[in-house]
């Protein structure tokens, strides 16, 4: 591999496992599609990326520790990665671009429910955040991110938000849980023989990297500016979802 290309995998690594960090998604959404502009098949960077999760995701969590809510965390992981394997199992059944119209659409919801209790306080106070809601809530927004080689990472910061979580407390959970929702889901990619080893160590060292940065930084950062933050991430990556689909 040439000297450019691992740097070009070192960056990536980092960028991602920065927005990991500090905004609690799993990175794939950033990863997949840098990966695949950097030449790489898409289905290898779903296992590259589904490869890097666990271990960037762990190095956030373990620095959000102390705001991980765990008796949720554990309804989450059930439904994840239940959606996660199953998800994994689908990819390439359904069009790129039905995928990118259901991720924009449930994208949009989530971002919409950071704000509900401000938008809709009667409806936030109806939201009732049981094991049966988390479980299946977790499993269908897993299904839709892991067809798309995702941990779901990205969608559970703000779904947590709408499950009465403050967005610490959201970001720290959706970190661990996403080290068990990819983890699962890897053996897939990996029986397949979609992992590119070299690439992949190289993505995981900027990653890890990444995502203690990120971590720090948010940690340090007010939750109005987070909220607004990931806001914003998730609509980019909804948008560039669905422009790449069409």
């Amino acid at each position: 591999m040439e000297i450019a290309l691992i740097i070009v995998y070192l960056g990536i690594g980092l960028v991602a496992g920065f927005m990991s960090g500090i905004f609690g998604i799993g990175g794939g959404s950033v990863r997949i599609p840098l990966l695949n502009l950097a030449g790489l098949p898409l289905v290898t960077a779903f296992g590259i990326n589904l490869f890097t999760i666990p271990f960037s995701s762990a190095i956030g969590a373990i620095t959000h520790r102390k705001n991980i809510d765990k008796k949720i965390a554990k309804q989450v992981i059930i439904g994840g990665t239940i959606g996660s394997v199953a998800g994994a199992f689908l990819v390439g059944l359904i069009s790129s671009f039905i995928l990118a119209i259901l991720f924009v659409i449930t994208a949009i919801i989530t971002v919409l429910t950071i704000y509900i209790n401000k938008i809709v306080p009667k409806l936030s106070k109806k939201i009732n955040p049981n094991k049966t809601n988390i479980i299946g809530i977790s499993f269908f927004l897993n299904l839709i991110t892991g067809m798309r080689g995702g941990s779901g990472g990205s969608l559970f910061p703000p779904f947590l938000r709408a499950m009465k979580l403050d967005i610490h407390k959201a970001i720290a959970t959706s970190l661990f849980v996403t080290i068990f929702t990819a983890a699962f889901a890897i053996s897939i990619y990996w029986q397949r023989g979609n992992i590119e080893w070299l690439p992949a160590l190289c993505i995981l060292a900027g990653s890890i990297t990444g995502a203690r940065i990120g971590s720090k930084q948010s940690l340090k950062t007010k939750p109005r500016w987070l909220e607004i933050g990931l806001s914003i991430l998730i609509i980019i990556l909804a948008l560039i979802t669905i422009y790449k689909a069409m």
